[in-house]
This record gives C-alpha cells, sequence and structure tokens, in this order.
C-alpha cells in the first residue's frame, strides 16, 4: 500500500475558492488525497446539461436572416394557397377512375373452355410467350368469383368476373377488393375489380411504426411524428393542389419545402440556436440544389413526361409545367435526407465544443468534418441504392433487352434518376462543410471569460509534487 505524506489542511477561505465545489474530485491520485479538495478548486467548470445559449449578438445575426426568411415563406403560403382543384370529366384511365369497396362472397372453379375464357393460340405457335398464354387459357382452370359492392349507390349490388390461372392476383372468398366503376358501360360490365383492399395491414404497420418512434424517441419521437402529420398535410392541401391550380411548380416546391423545413426542425430540435444553424445549413444546400437541377434538367433536355401517370396529368392539365414538376421532386425529395445531414452536423459541433471549450473554430471544423467524411459515404450511397431500388423493375427491363449502360442511361426514365441522384447528392455533399463551418463559427464565438474568483482557483489549484517519489503518477 502506498503512503502519502502528511499535508496540513489549508485554513479556511471566505471566498470558497478552495472549497472543491466543482465535481466533488477527492483529488484521486494527484498525489495530495488528504486534503479535500485541495488544489481542484477549478471544479471542471464546464456544464454537462443542455449547451449554453449564444450571445445576444449572434441571436441578433441568426434572427436577422431567419426572420425575413420566415415572413417570406409566410407570405408565399398565404399568395400560393390553392382554393378547389380544377374540375375535370374523368377519363377512366389509371387512377382516373370512381372506386369502390367490395367484398368476395364466392368463389368456384371451373374449366376455362366452359367459362368461355379460352383463346386460341396465334398461328398454333405454343412456343411464343402469347401462345403458351392462350394454350394455359384453354386447358387450364379458371375461377369465377361473386363480388360484392359495399360502398356507394349500388351498395350490395353483386357482380362476377372469371380469373384466368395466369394472372397475378388470384381471388379469394371474403376477400377486401377495389373495383372500378364505369357508369358508360353495359350494365353488366359497369364494375371490374382493379385492386386489393389493403387498409387494414396498412393501417397495422403505420402503428407499429408510430409505437416504435414513441418508445424509442419518447418525446423527440413524438414532436417527429407531428411534424410528419404536418409535412403531409402540407404537401396533399398546398403543394398538389396548388400545383393542379396552374402555380408554378418550382415556386410551390420551395414555398411549401421551406415550411415543411422550418416546422420540423424547430418542433422536433426546438427553437435554439443550433437547431437555427442546422436551419441556415439546409436552405444554402436546397438553393444549390435547386439551381443544379433546374440548369441539368434544361441542358439535357428533361420534359417529366415519361410514363402513363405523367402523360395524364399533361393530358387533365396541359398547362403544368412538367419539368417544373420534376425539379419540384428533386426539391422535395432532397429535404428529408438534408435535414438529417444538417442536424447531425450540427450536434457534432455543439458536442465537440462542449467537450473542449477551448477549441477554436478551425479545430471545431476539422474535426466536425472529419465526422461528416463518414456520414456523407452512408448518406450517397442510401440515395443511390434508393432510386436504384425504386427503378428496379425498369432496369430489368434494360437487362432483358441486353442494352449497353451508355443507351440505359441515355434513356429519358433513367436519365431523370440519374440527374435526381446526383443532383441530390451534390446537395448533401455540400452540405456537410457549409452546416459544419456555419456552427463552428456561431459556437467559437461564444467563448466564455472565466471570473477573476475562478481564474485564481484554478491559479492557485496547481497540484503541490509529491514527496518521497512514491507518489502515483498521472496519466496523460
Amino acid at each position: 500500500m502506498e503512503q502519502y505524506p502528511y499535508q496540513p489542511p489549508e485554513p479556511h477561505r471566505r471566498d470558497g475558492a478552495a472549497q472543491g465545489t466543482g465535481h466533488g474530485h477527492e483529488a484521486a491520485g494527484t498525489g495530495h488525497g488528504a486534503a479535500a479538495g485541495h488544489g481542484h478548486a477549478h471544479g471542471h467548470s464546464h456544464s454537462h446539461g443542455p449547451a449554453a445559449p449564444v450571445s445576444q449578438h449572434l441571436r441578433k445575426v441568426i434572427a436577422a436572416i431567419l426572420v425575413p426568411f420566415t415572413a417570406a415563406v409566410l407570405v408565399g403560403l398565404v399568395v400560393l394557397w390553392p382554393g378547389q382543384a380544377p374540375a375535370h370529366k374523368r377519363t377512366g384511365v389509371g387512377f382516373d377512375r370512381q372506386t369502390q369497396q367490395a367484398t368476395v362472397t364466392r368463389v368456384v372453379e371451373l374449366s376455362c373452355a366452359s367459362a368461355n375464357a379460352s383463346g386460341v393460340p396465334p398461328t398454333g405457335d405454343t412456343s411464343t410467350a402469347e401462345g403458351s398464354s392462350a394454350q394455359q387459357r384453354a386447358d387450364g382452370t379458371c375461377k369465377k368469383a361473386t363480388i360484392r359492392v359495399d360502398t356507394g349507390k349500388d351498395k350490395g349490388r353483386t357482380f362476377t368476373e372469371i380469373v384466368q390461372p395466369d394472372q397475378s392476383r388470384q381471388l379469394h372468398q371474403d376477400e377486401k377488393v377495389v373495383v372500378a366503376y364505369e357508369p358508360s358501360a353495359p350494365k353488366d360490365l359497369q364494375y371490374a375489380v382493379t385492386d386489393v383492399n389493403r387498409k387494414f395491414p396498412m393501417t397495422l404497420l403505420a402503428g407499429v411504426f408510430a409505437v416504435a418512434v414513441v418508445l424509442v424517441g419518447r418525446l423527440r419521437g413524438v414532436m417527429a411524428l407531428i411534424a410528419l402529420a404536418v409535412s403531409f398535410l402540407l404537401l396533399t392541401l398546398f403543394i398538389l393542389p396548388a400545383i393542379l391550380e396552374g402555380s408554378n411548380p418550382l415556386l410551390v416546391a420551395v414555398v411549401g419545402s421551406s415550411a415543411i423545413m422550418l416546422i420540423a426542425l424547430y418542433l422536433c430540435h426546438g427553437l435554439s440556436a443550433r437547431t437555427s444553424v442546422a436551419v441556415l445549413g439546409t436552405l444554402i444546400s436546397l438553393a444549390l440544389i435547386g439551381v443544379l437541377g433546374s440548369l441539368f434538367i434544361g441542358w439535357a433536355a428533361l420534359t417529366g413526361n415519361t410514363d402513363d401517370n405523367t402523360g395524364l396529368i399533361h393530358g387533365l392539365y396541359p398547362s403544368i409545367d412538367m419539368s417544373g414538376l420534376l425539379l419540384a421532386g428533386v426539391i422535395i425529395g432532397s429535404l428529408g435526407v438534408l435535414d438529417d445531414v444538417t442536424v447531425t452536423q450540427t450536434s457534432a459541433v455543439w458536442e465537440l465544443h462542449e467537450a473542449n471549450p477551448s477549441m477554436g473554430w478551425r479545430g471545431l471544423y476539422r474535426a466536425g468534418i472529419r465526422i461528416g467524411r463518414d456520414h456523407i459515404a452512408s448518406v450517397v450511397n442510401t440515395l443511390v441504392l434508393a432510386y436504384a431500388g425504386a427503378a428496379l423493375p425498369l432496369l430489368l427491363l434494360f437487362s432483358i433487352a441486353q442494352s449497353s449502360v451508355g443507351t440505359v442511361a441515355n434513356s429519358e426514365l433513367v436519365a431523370e434518376e440519374i440527374v435526381r441522384t446526383l443532383v441530390g447528392s451534390i446537395g448533401l455533399v455540400a452540405s456537410v462543410p457549409v452546416t459544419t463551418a456555419l456552427a463552428a463559427l456561431v459556437v467559437s464565438a461564444d467563448r466564455t471569460v472565466p471570473d477573476a474568483g475562478a481564474a485564481g482557483a484554478s491559479a492557485g489549484a496547481r497540484p503541490a509534487p509529491a514527496r518521497g517519489g512514491r507518489g502515483r503518477r498521472r496519466k496523460r
């Protein structure tokens, strides 16, 4: 057992500088443990609680930027807020159909030939996909389903539908389905099954998601769910109707995404300088994404009218700028990931400052950017894989056709996704140094100057050297 030299206790001081009011360290391992609080009057003065608020001057600078921006967003919401979307005559194509809920009440099997549902193979050749399918229908077993309409003016009405053996969707008794209604068709053909009713599993999954978010995130999780609901409301009540009403899609997307950003970030992370820095970083990155997206969508001559859905929109509302709609999608799609990056980088810089308040803004920036590089690598990969996963059936078709990479990339369908991915990724990459630099400048400008008492206590707290050479050596 090591022996420590006896040191007489110091006389009581009125200023309490040597009372060890910090973390209550008993000078363990310093070679003078007998003097409680001796030599430790600095007391680890930095707080382990919430980050200290920034100075009044910085608050005014941040407010001078964000208050006018928030006011402009509010004005934009008021000016662009849509009325009712212009009416149109239903085409009966795709989503533009009247639909009702229904239930499959009975399913019986019968031969396709007796159901008059068979087809003669063209030219008798069953080696082709068309001929093989027709032969299968002729020799296979079909299903005759009876469906009851559960909603609408024809509630309780039933109709029958023949299900071919090679159809991807097979109907089952008591299954809930969605049926399309075409009033101009003959009475026996007015209703047809178009999809399965997925409300229950989708609602259950949403409930499991909400419970998981609240259990793990607690109050922050509740705030995140509220922000998600507000974002959805702004999307459905403002962005989509305003575009249908004929407003500029880019302007609507900028105003709508800015409102979503302000509400989501401040609601989830609180009204603070830290959140405000994340808002500024997100805003600058969104502006870069908008500029680059506009430039390359125009340069690559992307029309935004590439499939049946966009073609239907253009047919119903010819005044909508489809390329502008594409750019609006790029901005809105990038917003969610941008929020993640900017909040993470801002928090990282704040925590680095809390751990070492003496670190200057260059040191904070260098440390923060090292964290950001890891974040960039994972986020960019996430974006690319997300877009590739969404376009997987399309990429599979190109693979079947044995098209070259250049041919695939040059097609407008794939070129849209490439521009969307790369423009969004550039904005994400740029958000890391921008947000890190802003956060480093803000927190480094708020160094607190120690008061005279604390300075004197710290100066007089130099540990005395151990006598006899048998004291413990402090680890560095």
